[in-house]
């Protein structure tokens, strides 16, 4: 399901443009959004193309707050790769503006990102099905706890994510300046869309995860990273909670993590517990 949330009234004009504008004010509620009463074969809408384009001139102050959180706009997208989860909105926010001026539509290839410089373009791949789509980035959100990116409705079919809700992706922007759609990925392969077979779209091999972790802390000292687990497993009633190291280049970092999870409702469920017991909001990690 999408995951936009209640928009909060504020008093600077430059707040009001990080999210899709409305004037009614139950915009960001998730009730009531889902997907056209109807849709063609969405295969045959075509990915975004990257281009160079100059930043909008809405939606990229150098940082903004929603629901007491600072969010904090990168001055770059160079490099930037995450894994995580993905979700989608629909109808509900069809036709209203974006944060960057837009109005959205959920038949194109858009996307809401908290941080990314709008416009960004990325590629979005399913990191369980190899379905991979490029989309632009033109919008703020999703100010959903465990989201990375909250996708048009199509994208979202043409992934593969629209019937569960959500899917665990990878999303890695586009340097316009060095892209070539003739080689956009060296392993792709046509395949059949399901919601869509006249057509096709891209796939990629899908590559080994062992799944969804919620990792609450990394620390230099192991004897931090245990209390903290410790703190973690008393408050929930569990063992779930544990301790791993990793290396950083030649410093050893001690993760505290729960997982891996069975899904993402789990995943939810988990750290809103956590959350109510005090600890910081855990990161979605998928490895």
């Amino acid at each position: 399901m999408p995951h936009r949330l209640l928009r909060l009234p504020t008093i600077l004009t430059s707040l009001l443009i990080l999210v899709a504008c409305s004037s009614s004010p139950d915009i960001y509620t998730r009730s009531k959004d889902g997907p056209p009463a109807s849709w063609g074969d969405v295969s045959k809408i075509p990915d975004a193309v990257p281009k160079k384009e100059p930043r909008s001139k809405s939606g990229n102050p150098s940082s903004y707050v929603v629901f007491g959180k600072r969010y904090y706009v990168m001055k770059s997208a160079r490099g930037y790769k995450e894994r995580g989860i993905a979700s989608w909105y629909g109808s509900k926010f069809h036709g209203k503006r974006t944060s960057s001026g837009e109005p959205y539509d959920m038949h194109g290839m858009t996307a809401a990102h908290k941080t990314l410089p709008l416009p960004t373009y990325v590629k979005v791949t399913n990191l369980k099905n190899g379905r991979q789509v490029i989309v632009k980035v033109n919008d703020r959100g999703p100010f959903h706890d465990n989201r990375i990116i909250d996708l048009s409705h199509t994208a979202a079919i043409k992934l593969g994510i629209k019937g569960t809700g959500t899917g665990l992706v990878e999303v890695e922007a586009i340097d316009p300046d060095n892209w070539d759609s003739n080689t956009r990925t060296a392993q792709s392969a046509p395949v059949p869309v399901a919601d869509a077979p006249s057509e096709t779209i891209t796939k990629v091999p899908v590559p080994e995860i062992n799944g969804i972790f919620l990792q609450l802390g990394a620390f230099v000292s192991s004897l931090n990273a245990y209390a903290l687990k410790n703190r973690a497993n008393n408050a929930l009633g569990s063992t779930l909670a544990s301790v791993s190291s990793t290396l950083n280049g030649s410093q050893k970092f001690y993760r505290v993590r729960i997982g891996p999870l069975d899904n993402v409702e789990q995943a939810d469920s988990l750290t809103e517990r956590l959350t109510r017991k005090g600890f910081n909001t855990p990161s979605v990690v998928i490895d």
